[in-house]
């Protein structure tokens, strides 16, 4: 506890900061106008390599996202990027942000199509050929009890991913979704009198989409490949009816990470729009210390 007298006599804000080390600045001798003073990024010279990727990332920011017919409004976190020529010592960052601000400022609603049109505008700013960014927020739904219909909010991370070069005109978007599912293990039903244990699995999907798939419902459709191979899906809101329900469905539906993934596997292989794409499951063990793991990864184009 503090000893201090009271009341205390305190000095001047000014006189406390130099207290505590603050000094007056110095009359400096570069310039301050902008247009006087040195742009190292923009100096010409041989810098042994171009960069295929230079920018910012973990940015937050307030966005809106178009989903069909519906809006909301989350908060997600971008990295932007662009190309580096040889010949350019680095980029003007701030120009990453200002754009992103001048978007938001003009109502920008998040679409597969205006990323694209964003990364080519970054390449077009920062005077590069190409132009990368990802964009990842939580995705919120609806999700209804099975005995009760009691609904509550569910939430996926979900991400987009653009990359678009301003010189031959072409752009690639790969979409993702992470969500919680149960998982029963087949094993622990196979060798037990009671019960089979079970535990909580996270699956991720990645997938590049066709330049066609403008009208495909990416994130419904990878959240249903993931919810109905598992054993049971999670839910917000469980009466006991519900509870029941679900606890039946995970016994009757085991599932190792071996099979999740091969399952959600062949659900992706049957959407046209996606070219390829990798999957993985991780459950985490009620059993054991550590977790399982599965991964696959398969291109439709380079069969």
């Amino acid at each position: 506890m503090s000893t201090s007298t009271y009341p205390i006599t305190l000095p001047t804000k000014e006189e406390r900061h130099k207290l505590f080390g603050s000094v007056p600045p110095i009359k400096g001798t570069k310039p301050t106008e902008k247009d006087k003073m040195v742009d190292l990024q923009n100096t010409p010279k041989n810098f042994l390599f171009a960069l295929d990727a230079v920018g910012i990332s973990n940015v937050k920011h307030p966005v809106v996202i178009q989903d069909g017919d519906n809006t909301q409004a989350t908060v997600a976190t971008f990295e932007l990027s662009t190309s580096l020529v040889q010949d350019r010592k680095g980029i003007n960052m701030s120009r990453l942000t200002e754009q992103l601000d001048q978007y938001h400022n003009e109502g920008w609603t998040v679409t597969n199509e205006s990323l694209i049109q964003f990364a080519r505008d970054l390449a077009d700013r920062m005077e590069q050929t190409e132009g990368q960014l990802t964009i990842r927020y939580p995705w919120f739904f609806t999700r209804k009890a099975p005995a009760t219909g009691l609904s509550g909010l569910m939430n996926a991370e979900v991400w987009q991913t653009v990359s678009v070069n301003t010189e031959t005109d072409e752009a690639t978007l790969s979409v993702g979704l992470t969500i919680n599912v149960t998982t029963l293990c087949p094993c622990s039903k196979e060798i037990s009198e009671y019960s089979a244990h079970n535990q909580r699995g996270y699956v991720t999907m990645e997938a590049s989409l066709r330049d066609e798939a403008e009208d495909f419902d990416w994130k419904q459709s990878l959240l249903d490949a993931a919810e109905s191979n598992a054993s049971a899906p999670l839910h917000p809101v469980l009466k006991r009816p519900d509870e029941k329900r679900v606890t039946e469905m995970a016994y009757e539906n085991p599932r190792f990470v071996e099979d999740m993934v091969r399952l959600i596997a062949a659900d992706l292989y049957e959407m046209d729009p996606i070219a390829s794409f990798y999957v993985e499951c991780r459950n985490e063990e009620t059993i054991h210390q550590h977790d399982a793991i599965a991964r696959i990864t398969f291109d439709k184009d380079a069969q």
